[in-house]
């Protein structure tokens, strides 16, 4: 398993995955059928006292982290089976997206920022608040694409995780780079930058995308409708979505994600 072109296909991505199933129960959650293709929804599982959560492949084009799931999965469950965490992880969540490699679902829709709308005093819902915004409440979205669907569905059954981090990559800024959006106390995520920058430069203070900016730690708080926004709001105490830029290459974004990997294990089982 060299590069994402050797597994741009998501039959190849599949073989690479069910080939470790001597560490860890592999299952078809679902399936979905896009352009005429149906494609399995795959769940990895783990025992253990406290859970974490992995998430990955929302955008096709965002490879880094199925390949570091698929590549890496041995040793992030030896490590999980240590510290007794089980694992729960959804490795690739938009398969269409990901054999095509482009950033949304061969419908052309939009699977991540589908979990959570917000209800501001003017009676409006959204799905982002901009920083700071006072809202009335919160509520779990049941519409969105296929993919999200049943994810959510298949989410709803399992019990609260006690950490949960969802693996993507940033492909707008032009150079090697990585940083995360957290929520809460950002102690807990100060050792896992600093073992980060020893890979990619973390974007410090950096604008990252449309009035978003991270603060000087590399870090960006936003309430964007996202998993990890819906988990946060519903108690998880330890919630981050990782991002390298695909302009990082892949080994230093494996080495990125190993890092938060098993640093959110740690978290799970510090609980």
């Amino acid at each position: 398993m060299g590069n994402h072109h050797s597994l741009s296909k998501y039959a190849d991505y599949t073989a690479a995955l069910l080939g470790h199933q001597s560490v860890a129960t592999i299952e078809r959650h679902a399936e979905v059928t896009e352009a005429g293709v149906v494609y399995p929804l795959w769940r990895v599982t783990t025992p253990g006292r406290r859970r974490l959560l992995i998430t990955a492949g929302f955008h096709g084009n965002e490879t880094a982290g199925p390949l570091t799931l698929a590549q890496h999965l041995p040793e992030l469950v030896a490590h999980a089976r240590a510290r007794d965490v089980g694992l729960t992880i959804y490795p690739c969540v938009n398969p269409s997206g990901f054999a095509a490699h482009t950033r949304y679902n061969a419908s052309d829709e939009a699977p991540n920022n589908d979990f959570l709308r917000y209800e501001l005093r003017n009676g409006v819902w959204v799905d982002v608040l901009e920083p700071g915004q006072p809202f009335v409440r919160h509520a779990l979205f049941r519409g969105g694409p296929k993919e999200t669907i049943a994810l959510r569905s298949d989410l709803e059954r399992q019990p609260r995780p006690d950490a949960a981090l969802d693996l993507h990559q940033d492909p707008y800024l032009l150079q090697a780079l990585t940083y995360a959006y957290a929520f809460g106390d950002r102690a807990p995520f100060r050792p896992l930058l600093a073992a980060s920058a020893a890979h990619v430069p973390v974007a410090l203070s950096s604008i990252v995308d449309d009035g978003v900016r991270t603060d000087d730690l590399g870090l960006i708080a936003l309430h964007d409708g996202s998993i990890t926004d819906w988990l946060h709001r519903a108690g998880v105490p330890y919630t981050a979505a990782l991002e390298t830029t695909t302009a990082t290459p892949l080994p230093a974004s494996h080495q990125v994600n190993l890092i938060w990997l098993r640093g959110f294990i740690d978290l799970a089982s510090a609980r």
